[in-house]
């Protein structure tokens, strides 16, 4: 009885280390998975776009605020044009190669500016509108960081 049991533990114990294996090679594949041109292409995209609407209300909002006519409010979007000048270097690099892990520098260089702009975000509060734009362009962006693996934002 004794010798039984032991191997029906020993044979449970086979399998979910076998279920374990599996489930660890699944999310290596998953997270290490290779991005087609064209997937970076429709994800560079939609970063774009949801910039665009991002600068817009980050603009209508500092219109709105306390900020407006100061300098600060200048330096503010001056940060945001930054971002729409580095996402438009990197659309023109990314069109002129054919590997798109060739232009990971632009994409850090995006990442880095929209660094700066998040802590703004983060800090003020900027209204609902504003705050949700930034959201979904910071979701955007963070999977183009992925995809690149390059550092996200927080």
């Amino acid at each position: 009885m004794s010798r039984n049991l032991k191997l029906i533990s020993i044979a449970v114990g086979l399998c979910m280390l076998m279920a374990l294996s599996v489930s660890v090679s699944a999310q290596n594949r998953r997270y290490n998975r290779v991005n087609t041109k064209a997937e970076i292409d429709r994800l560079i995209r939609r970063v774009e776009n949801q910039s665009d609407r991002f600068v817009r209300s980050f603009d209508r909002s500092l219109d709105n605020s306390r900020l407006d006519g100061t300098m600060r409010e200048d330096n503010l979007n001056q940060r945001a044009s930054a971002l729409e000048t580095d996402l438009d270097y990197l659309r023109q690099q990314f069109d002129r190669t054919d590997r798109y892990l060739d232009t990971r520098s632009q994409v850090s260089r995006v990442m880095s500016t929209a660094e700066g702009i998040n802590g703004v975000v983060r800090r003020r509060r900027l209204g609902g509108n504003t705050e949700r734009a930034w959201a979904q362009l910071r979701s955007e962006l963070n999977a183009l960081a992925s995809a690149y693996n390059v550092r996200q934002l927080r």
